[in-house]
């Protein structure tokens, strides 16, 4: 049984109800029971009072994109490390992707994961597999997996490439009122080699992931959308994952100003970063030292060149991007420290988002602080339906950040949480440091 918490003096922002506001708050048995405005609570009694002067208070940050690595590469990760990095980061609910070891399918699986005997530090929820062994042949059974738990369905790493089976995925999905989330890359056209195809890779020597690989996707699933709604009279959501080039992004404004339902998602490295980050000899943008081959900066899809880091960050200021999420992706030192071509994709980002979207979008570019928490909150658990988080509302769970906006600090990559210490950021400077993190009443991080 959590214990009653009180928060005073907090400037209140909860983008699902446009307050930003001086707030108390008292949070009793795991929800929010009162928040009002500053004064009204102080005298009320409490096991823990915090002083939240000078900080935000906000919904807890919902990372609908992660890889934990448990079961089968726990040497990377494992359920209980990379939910302690999530708490860090101000992140209250993650979701797991299915490339675990084996494949999470079953229901048998999936209640393995999301067992409390893995130790989740926050709220755990799962996408399972829109195929079989993420094989791209047959589905799973969607509403059984449904029943048990899931939030949507993805073969994240592997593109679900067969025509066939993506329309008979999505109209599956659509009759259970869950997304399908496409990791939108055409493998038959261009290699999952983690880096762009550009000026970088021809100077490297190496063979880079093209621009069409992924738009041409994102166009065929925008397509499917189209015939399903005609043909089935469903309404698919198609929920895009981690966008990284302007022609995919243009694909989607498009089909959102037609009334389609498919949403996306934008990863902080791909808005921060370009592909000069896995040459470049010397400091480059935002404090990143990169050096030439840097398997740190290798992931998927790749960092592209700085047109389309700038279509992602317009895209992102316009509305077309609906929420933020990390593809935290952990790898052990030695995987990372071998041939560029041999190094697996992904980088760490649960402690990095947010510190990366306050300087990026918010102090760089003018994105209101509501805005960049709607993208890490209210949005994220909107595409996964989360009724009761997500916001500050009285009866919500008491999922919530306290972080101090304007605070710098510089991220130390060996100091992370998780098991990893594969990101590209260390030493890089952060805006908004996360100074305690509320999971369900529980305080499970304080800086």
């Amino acid at each position: 049984m959590t214990k009653d918490l009180l928060i005073l003096n907090a400037r209140a922002i909860d983008p699902a109800t446009s307050l930003d506001a001086p707030r108390d708050l008292l949070l009793r048995e795991g929800r929010i029971a009162a928040i009002e405005p500053v004064g009204t609570l102080a005298k009320t009694a409490a096991a823990e009072t915090i002083d939240a002067t000078g900080l935000v208070v906000s919904p807890g940050l919902i990372d609908i994109h992660v890889h934990l690595r448990e079961p089968g590469q726990t040497w990377k990760e494992t359920i209980a490390t990379g939910t302690r990095a999530a708490a860090a980061g101000g992140f209250t609910t993650v979701v797991a992707m299915p490339n675990t070891i084996p494949v999470n399918d079953t229901v048998e699986k999936l209640e393995w994961m999301l067992s409390p005997e893995r130790s989740p530090a926050v709220h755990l929820l799962a996408m399972p597999a829109a195929t079989l062994g993420s094989m791209g042949h047959e589905l799973p059974d969607y509403e059984a997996l449904a029943r048990a738990g899931a939030v949507g369905f993805t073969d994240d790493g592997k593109p679900v490439l067969n025509t066939d089976i993506m329309w008979a995925a999505l109209v599956a999905a659509a009759r259970l009122g869950l997304p399908i989330s496409q990791h939108a890359e055409d493998t038959a056209q261009s290699p999952s080699s983690g880096i762009n195809a550009g000026p970088v890779a021809f100077r490297l020597g190496l063979r880079g992931m093209s621009i069409e690989a992924e738009s041409s996707i994102v166009e065929r699933d925008i397509q499917l959308l189209r015939d399903i709604e005609k043909v089935e009279g469903l309404r698919p959501h198609l929920h895009v994952q981690h966008v990284s080039t302007a022609a995919a992004l243009d694909a989607i404004r498009i089909a959102k100003s037609q009334g389609l339902h498919v949403t996306c998602e934008a990863a902080p490295h791909h808005f921060t970063l370009t592909d000069e980050a896995l040459d470049t000899r010397v400091l480059c943008g935002y404090g990143v030292q990169s050096i030439p081959y840097n398997t740190n900066a290798k992931m998927n899809p790749p960092l592209r060149a700085e047109h389309d880091r700038l279509a992602l960050i317009e895209a992102i200021l316009d509305g077309t991007v609906d929420c933020i999420a990390t593809d935290h992706a952990p790898h052990a030192r030695h995987e990372k420290e071998v041939e560029f071509e041999r190094a697996p994709n992904g980088i760490t980002g649960l402690e990095t988002a947010l510190g990366l979207a306050l300087r990026i979008l918010h102090h760089e570019h003018k994105l209101p602080l509501a805005r960049v928490l709607q993208l890490m909150t209210t949005n994220p658990a909107s595409i996964i339906k989360l009724e009761d988080r997500g916001n500050l509302k009285v009866g919500s769970q008491a999922d919530l950040i306290l972080f101090h906006p304007t605070t710098e600090w510089t991220y130390n990559a060996q100091a992370s949480l998780s098991k990893s210490k594969n990101s590209p950021f260390d030493q890089t400077p952060m805006l908004g440091q996360v100074q305690v993190t509320i999971s369900e009443g529980r305080i499970v991080h304080r800086a």
